[in-house]
């Protein structure tokens, strides 16, 4: 009798196992081949699943997106204002283990999006999403008056995103200069300077 394959189950395994070769060799390693030894299967069962690499490499980055997204969700239910805008931000931040593996998955792509326009398009519509994220709960934290009267909603949601970004690659290419702690601190500072 043969054997019943789950396809989805399969191609999860292929993107777990691509995600896997990025961040253990770097995603120029990751090619088909790489990718379907990891799996333990062969390039031609690979080509069933995947019409090329950049359809598995845009899956992992989607599959890794949609992870964080599922966590975020479930650490803000309940929450309002900046007490979300906190955790959101915070849970940007590579301070453990998981995010710093998300956060090295995600820079791995940052040069291959500039010359891969489906992976930049993946890129910039998660960078929208977290944005407008950030912008509605500044908003709301304002409404409630957790922000001061004068600030600029708008330069304040790019200066958080931009904290966020360079705190992630600083604790990633200088971990002997700044550590999860000191970078976590960074961020409450940054928002209790909100604050009226």
């Amino acid at each position: 009798m043969p054997k019943i394959v789950d396809h989805d189950e399969r191609r999860r395994d292929v993107v777990t196992a691509a995600t896997r070769v990025i961040l253990r060799d770097g995603i120029d390693a990751a090619t088909s081949r790489a990718i379907a030894r990891e799996a333990g299967l062969s390039n031609g069962v690979l080509s069933h699943y995947f019409t090329d690499k950049d359809t598995i490499l845009l899956s992992a980055l989607r599959q890794s997106h949609a992870r964080i997204r599922d966590r975020i969700l479930s650490k803000v239910a309940g929450l309002e204002g900046l007490a979300a805008l906190r955790e959101v931000l915070l849970d940007n931040l590579p301070l453990d283990a998981e995010r710093d593996g998300e956060t090295r998955l995600e820079v791995s792509f940052w040069s291959r999006s500039l010359a891969s326009p489906d992976l930049a398009a993946v890129q910039r519509a998660e960078a929208d999403d977290l944005r407008s994220a950030v912008r509605a709960l500044l908003a709301r934290a304002a409404d409630a008056g957790e922000v001061r009267a004068d600030a600029d909603l708008d330069d304040t949601t790019e200066h958080l995103l931009a904290l966020v970004d360079g705190l992630s690659l600083h604790l990633l290419l200088y971990p002997t200069r700044l550590a999860a702690d000191d970078a976590r601190r960074l961020m409450l500072a940054a928002l209790e300077r909100l604050a009226p």
